[in-house]
């Protein structure tokens, strides 16, 4: 098969001839038909932080035919179209009963690539998807599941103010969820305002761009109508934390969502004086990967929002380089089978 290869930091991707993958006892192969680039993949292929293991085939984000199943395997059929969580648990263990295989001991990483014509995946750890999804919806699942679970941490109370920093897939997903659980209104916090119409079709009622905004903490209370209750980082820079801390409300609420992999630093003794709950949100479990189907199929397909391009295998090298600077891209697509 023809699948795209991480050669190393600085190196980027290289599109290469693999074999194809077989099915171990409980696992199925999966035919791609859509595969999203998430910034986490940007992130750790950069060489700052934790980075993915060089000639290894990444992507986690994708959808697509089961075309070969292992031994054991009793739920997923032939045919089945489904989308994979990026772990392979021991499906054996509490964590992976509970649809958490991130936090199997024996998880694995290095079966589930999405850049590639096939992939490997466990049994367990998929959702096979209702009928009405396309491959793009379902390879939008897994960030959409990003976001749901931190919504559901942050308990919010219904008519809540808040506050999304960053308007990356993780956070448009946060928006998308805070306005379908009960906020009363979500505001969005970004650099620049490239996103901003995506942002409002997410359910963003509000857009603040730094660049436009002299004074951040009075324009992000004006939109809201006082200072958010709950306040979503999900920019993953040093820093963010911080500013999440001071804008958001005495007895509010911070998600961490973003996934910086440098030091960062903050003063305690504001979040102390304001007694903010500071939360920290990895992944999803199988539960959020169901619902986020589930809600699609039932019709609300405004996540699709995300999805400002669709590219081909060999154009993936190029384009994957280009996201790392400032993108009018969102949500890449790539159709491992288009020429």
């Amino acid at each position: 098969m023809r699948a795209a290869v991480f050669k190393g930091a600085g190196r980027g991707l290289a599109i290469e001839e693999r074999p194809d993958p077989i099915p171990g006892p409980g696992e199925v192969v999966i035919k791609v038909g859509r595969a999203g680039i998430c910034g986490s993949d940007l992130h750790m292929t950069s060489g700052h932080g934790q980075q993915l293991p060089t000639d290894s085939i990444i992507g986690h984000e994708f959808a697509g035919e089961v075309v070969a199943v292992g031994v054991g395997v009793r739920r997923i059929r032939l045919g089945d179209r489904i989308a994979p969580m990026p772990f392979v648990g021991c499906g054996r263990c509490l964590a992976c009963q509970q649809g958490r295989p991130h936090r199997c001991l024996q998880a694995r990483i290095d079966v589930v690539g999405g850049f590639g014509e096939f992939s490997r995946a466990g049994e367990n750890d998929c959702v096979v998807l209702p009928a009405e999804l396309s491959d793009e919806e379902g390879a939008l699942i897994e960030p959409l599941a990003v976001g749901l679970q931190g919504v559901r941490k942050a308990a919010m109370a219904v008519g809540s103010r808040v506050l999304v920093t960053g308007a990356g897939a993780i956070g448009l997903a946060t928006a998308f969820w805070a306005n379908r659980l009960g906020a009363g209104r979500v505001a969005m916090l970004a650099n620049s305002s490239r996103r901003a119409e995506i942002a409002r079709s997410m359910g963003a009622a509000a857009f603040v761009s730094l660049q436009a905004t002299e004074d951040v903490t009075a324009t992000v209370n004006e939109v809201l109508g006082g200072p958010p209750d709950v306040v979503f980082e999900a920019v993953g820079l040093p820093g963010a934390i911080r500013q999440a801390i001071d804008l958001v409300s005495p007895l509010g609420t911070v998600v961490s969502l973003g996934f910086c992999g440098g030091e960062d630093s903050f003063v305690p003794a504001i979040a102390l004086w304001k007694e903010v709950r500071l939360l920290f949100s990895m992944c999803y479990d199988k539960q959020d990967f169901q619902h986020a189907a589930d809600v699609m199929a039932a019709g609300d397909h405004r996540p699709r929002a995300m999805i400002t391009d669709t590219i081909s295998l060999a154009a993936l090298p190029a384009k994957f380089e280009t996201l790392r600077g400032a993108s009018k891209d969102c949500k890449v697509m790539v159709a491992p089978w288009s020429r």
